[in-house]
């Protein structure tokens, strides 16, 4: 599909529905609002159980080597025509592994995804090596072990999924510990995400309000339901758009096609 823009459907970010339709989290989903303080909480906590998110798990496959590939929503986020995030089967596997497998595979400075089949929206994390990571959660940049934090879940290294240039592993290393213990308004990073790609590509584009607004640069993400159904969601920075892609892989592809009343029709 690569750049093309064709038979897709545009939707403005201001325009997207909330999960609440009483408007209680429009605050949440508005373009152009600073956020310092962390999301993290409720993902981390939230617990509630759905049949559309538990089936996630479900419907993966089981592999021989250990690992699931899931049956996920395949997302692609593109700033004006260059592609800066693929999350597609065609060139990056959906494979996820049991936290002992996933702790060989990784080095320090690699970006980690920690994902459960319970609706919460996928945790990331920055590997500084043996079993510890840097990760923004509850509104605290922390240190902790990866197998505390990945109780229950599953994960999978994510170093290629931004096509921005990485920092070398130091850099990285230095970005994320530079940061611990930090609370609060001292935070500029709304989720996990932001903060963990922030560390490994040093963009300020990841950071709350980071965005240089020229009038010119839009931001769209990709929703891939099959090979010529592709809808496309507009956005006027990086970091609305990764909290919508959040709320897109929490909810899955039942919740996204009711909540814009999209027929669920196979090619």
């Amino acid at each position: 599909m690569g750049n093309q823009l064709d038979r897709i459907t545009h939707l403005n970010y201001s325009e997207l529905p909330t999960g609440d339709p009483a408007g209680i989290e429009k605050e949440e989903l508005r373009v152009g609002v600073a956020y310092f303080f962390s999301d993290e909480e409720e993902e981390m906590m939230d617990d509630r159980v759905t049949t559309q998110q538990s089936a996630k798990f479900e419907e993966s496959s089981p592999n021989r080597e250990g690992h699931l590939v899931r049956n996920e929503l395949e997302l692609s986020a593109f700033c004006s025509q260059e592609c800066i995030f693929s999350k597609l089967r065609g060139n990056e596997e959906l494979r996820v592994y049991p936290l002992k497998t996933l702790h060989s595979m990784c080095k320090p400075g690699d970006l980690l995804e920690l994902i459960a089949d319970d609706g919460r929206s996928p945790h990331w994390a920055v590997y500084v090596g043996s079993g510890q990571v840097i990760h923004l959660q509850r509104g605290e940049i922390r240190q902790g072990s990866l197998f505390e934090l990945g109780a229950g879940r599953m994960g999978r290294v994510v170093n290629n999924w931004y096509r921005y240039r990485p920092l070398p592993a130091d850099l990285v290393l230095q970005n994320a510990c530079g940061h611990l213990g930090l609370r609060s308004d001292e935070i500029c990073w709304t989720n996990s995400e932001s903060f963990a790609a922030w560390c490994r590509f040093g963009k300020r584009e990841f950071k709350a309000s980071g965005e240089v607004q020229t009038g010119h640069q839009q931001y769209y993400l990709k929703v891939h339901l099959s090979e010529n159904n592709v809808q496309t969601l507009r956005f006027q920075s990086l970091e609305d758009l990764v909290r919508e892609k959040r709320r897109i892989d929490s909810n899955g592809r039942l919740g996204f096609l009711k909540e814009f009343s999209i027929p669920d029709v196979e090619d």
